[in-house]
């Protein structure tokens, strides 16, 4: 099971694992499970998407099309072929993020 939450929320029992996905370490957080800052978006992309829900397909695309060649993307795979459940956690405020997409293209991998 994938989960996505806001990193300032408070954790769950029901987090299991949580993993940062973002690039940057977010202010005033001390802790998670595992950061894996390269299955973010490269620098480039995250700036042209700036969060614009009309750039949001796109955005997905040629995130996607990143995370094909990211050999990160495996270690969170192997997790959840283990059984595991895992958090996606992400700082942003919008609900058009990378933790959101990359739940997204996760789930199509393993369909």
């Amino acid at each position: 099971m994938i989960r996505v939450k806001r990193i300032y929320e408070p954790p769950s029992s029901d987090d299991s694992v949580r993993i940062l996905v973002d690039r940057l370490w977010p202010r005033g957080i001390s802790k998670v499970d595992l950061w894996l800052r390269d299955v973010a978006p490269s620098d480039e992309l995250r700036r042209w998407f700036s969060h614009d829900p009309a750039k949001w397909e796109e955005f997905k695309s040629r995130y996607f099309n990143e995370l094909r060649n990211n050999p990160k993307v495996k270690v969170i795979i192997e997790m959840l072929r283990e059984g595991k459940t895992i958090t996606l956690l992400y700082s942003s405020k919008s609900p058009y993020n990378n933790a959101v997409a990359l739940r997204e293209y996760l789930e199509l991998l393993l369909s």
